[in-house]
């Protein structure tokens, strides 16, 4: 059963009640893209538009999914709308990779993210992140960021497990770079969107250039280090992601590069996003937030084993789904049909653009009840089997699933019971956040929060 007080309605861009000029359009795409979506866009299970006179289908209907993501996935590569915004930064990382350089990637990486090995990651997780609540504890005073504060957690993190402890730079520094970044670079610019050549310069690219060329060094300073350590040492050097793409033959010195830059970047990015929406929706549902607290306080004590926490703490699990439904890390995933096809009734031509689109299906109303309201009993074990596997799309789905998934998961279940075992986060901002889609879900001006600590 869920709950029956009054659920709280998570904001969001109201959708569109006509269609969007040619202008509107091209100024929306490029400042906010899920505010271009029509009310259609969250009843009907498939649509067409045409955009400069290139077919585009969005897929909503679960099993169409399946069929464009899952059976016929090798029909559908990726947007090169997509790839023009990823690719500057990314390069041939493997969110940008495709056909046998994506291949070799995956596969390089697939020991790193195996279950043994993400669960033997769990400890550390713990542990920096009751540090770093600890830390928060002692700054309780005034009101933080807590997006940019998740984002230093997420980062410390991933450069404790994925790059034990030997990743260069300061996190502060980090942190302001990656705000630049998403700032400029992941925007969409309006000459990607009328398919301008390439040589035309993109305002965001140049803006965010700057925070390229710190990733950069950032990641070649790292590896020259790591290459160093094991021609002099090779037993010394920790079996880490660093370490594995270092040893692979299958990749170049620049593609090592690229998908370090990768999980450097977009691999902590969406972690984070996902906390700071979590704790903002809950703390704008009392009643949802002591669910989680109660749990927390009650079970906490006898699970000394964080890696247990996943599985024994379905409140706290169910928050953190349910905010990852509300604002998707990844709002989009768009691909271009290879070969004519059929969506459902639709004919998808060779060349046509095919969306499916978290943002929407996750707030679609043939599909959830009350989609805008923020209501985490949906994930508890005993109302699952009433999801269908493709509507619930936080890391993906088919061959391109997100490789770090389960990492994800386990990381953001354990962040948040140790934020929340001993500190509460109140909302401080004077109107509700805004959420813009800069690759992922981002609040608009941050998530100003006063973080106090909970009564013993």
């Amino acid at each position: 059963m869920m709950s029956d007080t009054a659920p709280f309605l998570a904001p969001a861009p109201r959708p569109h009640d006509k269609p969007l000029g040619f202008f509107a359009f091209l100024l929306t795409a490029s400042r906010n893209p899920i505010e271009l979506w029509g009310e259609s866009a969250f009843r009907e299970p498939v649509l067409r538009n045409d955009w400069l006179k290139t077919p585009t289908i969005v897929v909503n209907d679960p099993t169409l999914i399946r069929r464009t993501l899952v059976e016929n996935a090798a029909n559908y590569v990726m947007q090169p709308l997509r790839q023009r915004v990823l690719k500057p930064l990314l390069r041939d990382g493997l969110l940008t990779a495709e056909g046998d350089l994506w291949k070799r990637t995956r596969k390089a990486m697939a020991p790193v993210f195996a279950p043994r090995n993400v669960a033997g990651l769990a400890r550390v997780m713990a542990d920096r992140s009751q540090s770093f609540a600890d830390g928060l504890a002692g700054r309780s005073e005034g009101v933080l960021d807590i997006s940019h504060e998740m984002t230093l957690l997420t980062y410390d993190i991933l450069q404790a497990t994925l790059f034990s402890d030997d990743i260069t730079g300061e996190p502060t520094e980090f942190a302001r770079a990656m705000d630049v970044f998403m700032a400029h670079m992941g925007r969409v610019d309006p000459l990607d969107i009328l398919d301008a050549p390439s040589f035309l310069p993109r305002i965001g690219h140049w803006r965010g250039r700057s925070a390229a060329v710190y990733f950069r060094k950032l990641i070649f300073d790292t590896a020259e280090r790591r290459r160093r350590q094991m021609a002099s040492d090779p037993g010394s050097a920790p079996r880490d992601l660093l370490t594995l793409l270092l040893e692979c033959e299958g990749l170049t010195p620049s593609e090592v590069e690229d998908n370090l830059i990768t999980f450097s970047g977009a691999g902590h990015e969406t972690t984070a996003r996902a906390l700071g929406w979590t704790l903002y929706l809950l703390s704008q549902a009392p009643a949802e937030r002591e669910k989680v607290e109660r749990e927390l306080d009650t079970l906490l004590p006898g699970l000394p084993n964080p890696l247990d926490w996943l599985e024994a703490l379905p409140q706290t699990r169910a928050a953190f789904e349910e905010a990852m439904r509300l604002y998707p890390p990844a709002p989009s995933l768009n691909r271009m049909a290879l070969e004519d096809d059929r969506v459902g009734d639709l004919d998808v031509p060779a060349g046509a653009s095919v969306l499916v689109m978290p943002w929407l299906v996750h707030r679609h109303e043939r599909l959830w009840e009350r989609p805008g309201h923020f209501l985490p009993d949906r994930f508890l074990p005993e109302n699952r089997a009433k999801l269908d596997r493709y509507q619930h799309l936080p890391f993906g789905v088919g061959p391109r699933v997100c490789i770090g998934a389960s990492f994800a998961m386990q990381e953001g279940v354990i962040a948040l019971a140790s934020l929340m075992r001993y500190l509460r986060f109140d909302y401080a901002g004077t109107r509700a956040p805004h959420p813009v889609q800069k690759i992922t879900v981002q609040p608009r001006g941050g998530l100003p929060m006063r973080v106090s600590r909970r009564a013993d």
